[in-house]
């Protein structure tokens, strides 16, 4: 007669996430609240009236770059001697229409005074040749060569801004959808409650960059939101299907235990993961260049915010939703 085989020892998880989940509930719950006030501040604002501030993409006008031939040594410039200067200039009209005013124009300086970033209304060709004509004769020479004019028409930054916001919220449907499919109610509501926390608190930091250091959102902040939505899902998907096997297989034990076993079982992987995802992003901020630094720093952001809400923000509400 034959013996059954005898059950192997429990595991005993190296770290045990559950007993640290008041502390990880009130980082969130801080990080949270810090992002609401954020948004809610940039709306309050009335150099913004929106949650984040909105850039050239998503509200129109010209955006005039330039660079000063002056080398290392370059001569201090004030922001708003500059803006000052700009509002005093007279531009060419066009036949049967009145030239734009710069009273509101928005003038950065940037790379310790060799770079000038100017947001201005729509200009045409000529009223831009001018703008560029007098901040050479305020600020010095300019390398021509790098002198870069973008302009946006209002309706087609409109378009653009309605356009990001339809592709967030259908993202946002299909990964419901999804997770309510493939999970339970709990699970799936677990996985959505991440999604809106990682977005939240990355929408939150731009907000408050926003209105310290007038940093704008473009069409890239959309795209960095889609991918930053959809890593945290997969890497939440993770670590909920290892709690799902733990469930059949210790099922002796409390769900708490299966949820710290589950997690330490994933949480090598899951640091590897964000780690060698977050090492080409910050490649990118420190020589992808201006154009991409923003897009960068946002998904830099996301993710990381994404590992620690599937490691330390799902998994230890988990057994608490489950008893009620």
């Amino acid at each position: 007669m034959t013996s059954s085989p005898q059950p192997g020892p429990l595991p005993n998880p190296r770290f045990r996430i559950t007993r640290h989940r008041r502390l990880a509930w009130w980082g969130s719950g801080l990080a949270c609240l810090l992002s609401l006030v954020g948004l809610v501040l940039c709306w309050l604002n009335p150099d913004i009236r929106a949650p984040l501030r909105p850039g050239l993409d998503f509200t129109g006008g010209t955006q005039i770059q330039l660079e000063r031939a002056c080398g290392a040594n370059c001569a201090p410039l004030s922001a708003s001697e500059l803006q000052r200067s700009l509002s005093r200039l007279s531009l060419p009209a066009e036949p049967g229409a009145s030239a734009p005013s710069l009273n509101a124009a928005a003038v950065q300086v940037l790379d310790q005074g060799r770079s000038l970033v100017l947001r201005l209304p729509d200009l045409n060709p000529d009223q831009a040749a001018a703008v560029v004509a007098a901040v050479q004769a305020e600020a010095g020479p300019l390398q021509a060569a790098a002198t870069s004019v973008n302009t946006i028409g209002p309706t087609l930054g409109d378009q653009l801004l309605k356009g990001s916001l339809i592709s967030l919220l259908v993202s946002f449907a299909a990964i419901a959808v999804y997770i309510t499919v493939r999970y339970d109610r709990i699970f799936a509501g677990l996985a959505l409650l991440c999604l809106g926390h990682d977005v939240l608190i990355t929408c939150g930091v731009f907000a408050w960059l926003g209105l310290l250091a007038g940093i704008e959102v473009d069409s890239l902040f959309a795209v960095s939101l889609i991918t930053v939505a959809g890593y945290s899902v997969n890497d939440t998907v993770v670590v909920f299907d290892r709690i799902r096997e733990q469930k059949t297989v210790l099922r002796d034990l409390a769900l708490s235990d299966q949820v710290d076993v589950a997690v330490d079982a994933t949480l090598t992987r899951s640091l590897f993961t964000s780690l060698t995802t977050l090492l080409p992003l910050v490649a990118l901020i420190f020589f992808g260049g201006s154009t991409l630094f923003w897009f960068a720093v946002a998904l830099t952001i996301g993710i990381a915010v994404g590992s620690w809400s599937s490691i330390g923000v799902a998994p230890t509400l988990l057994p608490l939703l489950a008893r009620r």
